[in-house]
């Protein structure tokens, strides 16, 4: 296996506008329905697919296959690279009833292990199936479900990405990966996620949302799916970093939920409530209010994204949150609410220690507002 260990300390960034102008002898490729394996001069070549019936009179050229049908419990091939290389965009799409049934895995060096292993939605800020604005530099959600990720994904020798679907029905995806090849990929870390749900928090206890991981790499990114399950206040928790040898104490200790969001105050703008936001690099982009029916919660969609300011870590990395609230005479309350997280680290090796594999009962949330969650869901799920 090729190295591209060195210099993994260094953070793995965007082009800024300052570098766009200069020239490199790289080429682009691109993966979509259209052109499986992103071979040059192999778009557009397709006789059938999922947009064949709609070519009828246009014939080869004219959008024959512009998406893909995953079938139920099936997983499928996005994209398989060989050699060394970096994805630079992934746009992708589908209803957003399977945002929580799709579990989205990437594969780095030919490991039989995956690096990525999270749910589709969490992956682009999300988790709840409900869709929300996000403008950030990594991840963009457009309408309605328009999924971007610009996260740099480099590899040294080859790459595989593919969607399982947990759910009961098939489910149609449209996307594109777009990578380049021919570069010097040398000193870059790799891309890795650790996806955890608490539902609900154990009492007194933390939620975990990176550990066992092992190696040199940075902290790039967090984005959490919380539901909460009490009245009041429920973001009074410290998130903690674990650096290398740290154990009982860690080295960063945040001072609130919000805070570690870039907000403040409880998200609360007098005599609006809780108040989205979107930036490049930490917003609150989603609230889901109660309806007074089915929809009995307070759901929320939270990012932060430590590009400026990547924590670094030459040995171990262990991060968790609390969850807290307040109860009388001024005290904290400890909350056992629903919080799904999705971690982002670059490490330097293509494997690391990560949680078991979420089920689709680990990863489900209510479709929709209907009193059973099959109904009104599309496709239609329809009982057994």
């Amino acid at each position: 296996m090729k190295s591209i260990t060195r210099q993994v300390g260094e953070h793995v960034g965007n082009a800024d506008l300052s570098t766009i102008a200069r020239l490199r002898a790289v080429q682009t490729r691109s993966i979509s329905p259209e052109n499986f394996d992103g071979s040059a001069g192999g778009g557009g070549r397709a006789t059938e697919g999922t947009g064949a019936a709609c070519a009828r009179d246009l014939g080869a050229g004219w959008k024959i296959s512009p998406s893909v049908d995953i079938a139920a419990g099936e997983t499928f091939d996005l994209a398989s690279i060989q050699g060394p290389g970096k994805i630079t965009h992934i746009w992708i799409t589908t209803h957003k009833d399977n945002w929580r049934t799709l579990l989205l895995r990437a594969y780095w060096d030919g490991s039989a292990e995956p690096a990525i292993e999270v749910p589709y939605g969490d992956f682009f800020c999300s988790g709840w199936g409900e869709f929300a604005q996000v403008n950030s530099q990594v991840i963009a959600a457009n309408p309605h479900g328009g999924f971007n990720s610009y996260w740099p994904m480099p590899f040294a020798d080859g790459a595989r990405l593919t969607l399982e679907n947990l759910s009961t029905v098939s489910v149609r995806v449209y996307y594109q990966i777009t990578y380049e090849i021919g570069g010097d990929y040398a000193g870059l870390g790799y891309l890795h996620t650790q996806w955890r749900r608490s539902n609900p928090l154990e009492y007194l206890k933390t939620h975990v949302l990176v550990e066992g991981v092992e190696g040199a790499g940075h902290y790039v990114g967090t984005y959490l799916a919380w539901g909460v399950n009490s009245n009041g206040w429920w973001g009074e928790g410290e998130i903690k970093f674990y650096l290398d040898s740290d154990e009982d104490y860690p080295t960063i200790c945040g001072t609130g939920t919000e805070d570690y969001f870039g907000g403040a105050w409880n998200f609360d703008v007098p005599g609006r409530g809780y108040t989205e936001y979107s930036t490049p690099y930490l917003g609150l982009p989603q609230v889901i209010r109660p309806d007074g029916l089915y929809v009995s919660q307070q759901r929320f969609g939270m990012y932060r994204w430590h590009l400026p300011d990547p924590i670094h870590f030459a040995s171990r990395l262990r991060v968790d949150i609390q969850a807290l609230g307040w109860r009388s005479g001024w005290r904290y309350l400890p909350l056992r609410d629903d919080i799904a997280s999705t971690a982002l680290f670059y490490l330097d090796r293509p494997t690391a220690r990560r949680p078991r594999t979420p089920t689709a009962d680990d990863m489900e949330v209510h479709l929709g507002t209907a009193p059973v969650p099959d109904l009104g869901a599309q496709p239609p799920r329809m009982p057994d």
